[in-house]
């Protein structure tokens, strides 16, 4: 009979360890056993030390992963099939043959027990199906950013959208949301866009965008003819933000724009 090499990848130094060490000491007995018909005594003695070093690892090992457990049915397969040799081989190889049988029934009980212990451990822990990896928010806003750009305001504000409601924590998080009213904007959708920039500043108000968002929604609420409410939200802009950018167009915007 031929022995198969069995090899098993382990996911730690411990329970990984044990069964590879369980299973070269398996390969050998079984390898030990295929040439019991022509056994001499040293051979015997290194059979009887595999059985004892197979013997001392099953005792210690925790099955916990389907790979290990079709390996250990598989050995206990070829134990079965080598006892059967023995049985056929005891009235010609003497006491000493008797003996190893006697282990290798031990043997095979203590992989039955690991056998029913690895069932009961799968029936009562299922393996959880693996979800699949989300979006990375970084590719996640550049696509956003590069739609918005490209005219592809559906889909940027979608982008967008998605990158808020997954990583509201992001370091770019306030960049999506003000992205969100860019898109309302660009589609002169200003009434909703007057309420994304809004967001921007009651979400993120320590965020860097803070400044640009205030401006828009005074734009916006502007062209939807609010124009003393815009006016108010260029002052708190330059008020809080004296230095930004924002809040030079916005004196601008001030100084050319008539008071109702």
């Amino acid at each position: 009979m031929t022995s198969r090499n069995i090899s098993l990848t382990a996911r730690g130094r411990g329970a990984g360890g044990s069964r590879r060490l369980a299973l070269v000491a398996g390969g050998s007995l079984v390898a030990a056993l295929a040439g019991l018909s022509a056994c001499t005594p040293p051979t015997l003695l290194t059979l009887r030390g595999g059985l004892d070093s197979l013997r001392a690892v099953v005792d210690t090992m925790a099955v916990r992963d389907s790979i290990a457990y079709a390996a250990i049915a598989d050995m206990r397969r070829e134990v079965a099939e080598q006892r059967d040799i023995l049985l056929s081989t005891r009235a010609t190889t003497g006491s000493t043959t008797k003996e190893v049988f006697d282990q290798m029934s031990l043997l095979e009980g203590k992989l039955d027990e690991t056998l029913q212990h690895f069932q009961q451990v799968s029936q009562r822990a299922p393996i959880a199906p693996v979800a699949p990896a989300g979006p990375d928010p970084t590719q996640l806003y550049d696509q956003a950013a590069q739609d918005l750009t490209q005219g592809r305001y559906p889909m940027a504000l979608q982008g967008f959208r998605e990158f808020v409601q997954r990583f509201p924590t992001a370091e770019l998080a306030d960049n999506a949301q003000y992205g969100v009213g860019e898109c309302f904007f660009a589609q002169a959708s200003f009434d909703s866009a007057a309420t994304e920039y809004a967001l921007v500043d009651s979400l993120y108000p320590k965020g860097d965008k803070v400044p640009a968002a205030l401006y828009k929604r005074a734009l916006s609420l502007e062209k939807l003819g609010k124009t003393s409410t815009s006016r108010a939200i260029f002052q708190d802009l330059i008020r809080r933000f004296p230095l930004s950018g924002e809040a030079q167009l916005a004196r601008d915007r001030l100084g050319s724009t008539p008071r109702h």
